[in-house]
């Protein structure tokens, strides 16, 4: 990336109340937390990031008013249950830590994004409960073999999920990515996948803290073969 197109990519501050109405389905929200696991993944990824989800809406039934509620997919240990499930955006801001907003590119939502294969592969891991995959988590960000597929390499496997490969599977499912393999795809990865605006958003945090490197790869890095 040049560093006149690194200059125009930056970091905003905004509050939910007024990027509720501007969120869409798709969109990534990066966590970046202080819990001992949360610590681990930002330290063995060098990164801020430690947790993602995405951006799924539901409109109110037998409502002409068009309202609707932001919800997040993931794959996390919430409300007794560790692994994929759906809650309220605004619940998850709560959380303990920093929260980023990273909207989809609207060029490629547009030509790309197949919405309805999105949320069938989404809800169908929900509603299954596909539990968290710990091994692989971990594994994912172990890096140093992986360019001849040895210690620390997953094959894709999608019998659980950890956040980042719930993700990423689903924008290959949506069209979105091309080909790749999501069990080898961590936090900070997804969000330096080329596929956003140019502007992230800080929705919680002390201070300003960015994420390095955002939307400056190719999803085929992360590619099967």
């Amino acid at each position: 990336m040049d560093l006149a197109r690194s200059a125009i990519m930056a970091m905003k501050t905004i509050n939910y109340q007024d990027a509720r109405a501007l969120m869409q389905p798709g969109d990534v929200i990066a966590f970046g937390g202080r819990a001992p696991f949360s610590m681990l993944t930002k330290f063995m990824t060098r990164s801020n990031v430690s947790h993602v989800g995405v951006i799924l809406q539901t409109r109110v039934v037998e409502d002409d008013s068009g309202r609707f509620f932001n919800q997040i997919i993931e794959s996390t240990e919430l409300n007794g249950f560790t692994g994929v499930q759906i809650n309220r955006f605004s619940d998850r801001l709560n959380y303990e830590g920093d929260i980023w907003w990273l909207p989809l590119c609207p060029e490629l939502r547009a030509s790309r994004f197949n919405q309805n294969r999105f949320y069938d592969f989404l809800f169908n891991q929900a509603k299954v409960r596909k539990q968290f995959d710990l091994s692989q988590a971990l594994m994912s960000a172990f890096d140093i073999f992986d360019s001849i597929k040895g210690p620390g390499f997953n094959e894709r496997d999608y019998s659980r999920f950890f956040c980042s490969e719930l993700v990423a599977a689903a924008f290959e499912e949506a069209g979105l990515s091309g080909t790749v393999n999501a069990s080898e795809v961590t936090p900070i990865d997804l969000c330096r996948w080329r596929i956003y605006t140019d502007h992230y958003y800080l929705l919680k945090g002390d201070g300003e803290p960015e994420i390095s490197r955002f939307n400056s790869s190719c999803p085929s890095e992360w590619n099967c073969a």
